[in-house]
């Protein structure tokens, strides 16, 4: 009896890029040790698109794991014990990708809320700056990012959210149809 190798079926076969393309979104508990988990998670959802660049990928990642990491130590996702954190991955057009985190809100021992903003720093301050070069990395990496609030209401301010950051799928990872 000979015995042949079982060869596994991928689950999810990687598709081209449409507008309106969405993934599901993923919760996570508002703790930094769940960063493993949401970079983890954000690198297989992108092994779905088809012809997306490493180099991407890998951008991607770091910005969704500094964004998830600033709504646990900025917002009530890492204060509160029932805190959570929702990534969304959705594709605006069939040129671009958005990565975003959505947080539980305004932390209870903060005054006013603040939507995140990159510190403006001379160069010797960031040399000496032991924080705050998160937002500053996404600006780098990502073509396009900011905040929203999670509902669009002036008194709703505070009640969460949304960090975004946006990218531009090269070329080559486009269908003929797309370019």
């Amino acid at each position: 009896m000979t015995s042949l190798p079982h060869v596994r079926t991928p689950f999810h076969t990687p598709t081209a890029p449409f507008t309106g393309r969405r993934w599901p979104s993923r919760l996570y508990p508002g703790e930094l040790a769940q960063t493993r988990w949401v970079r983890a998670d954000l690198a297989a959802d992108l092994h779905r698109l088809s012809g997306l660049p490493a180099e991407t990928v890998e951008n991607m990642v770091l910005c969704a794991s500094e964004m998830f990491a600033n709504a646990c130590a900025h917002s009530r996702s890492g204060e509160d014990v029932e805190g959570r954190v929702v990534r969304t991955l959705h594709m605006p057009t069939a040129t671009t990708i958005q990565v975003a985190i959505v947080d539980d809100g305004q932390r209870t021992d903060r005054a006013d809320f603040q939507a995140p903003q990159t510190p403006q720093h001379t160069i010797e301050e960031w040399a000496q700056a032991e924080r705050g070069r998160g937002l500053l990395l996404i600006g780098h990496l990502a073509d396009r990012w900011g905040t929203r609030s999670v509902l669009d209401f002036p008194f709703c301010a505070g009640l969460g959210t949304v960090t975004w950051a946006e990218f531009t799928l090269p070329e080559a990872a486009l269908p003929e149809a797309a370019r």
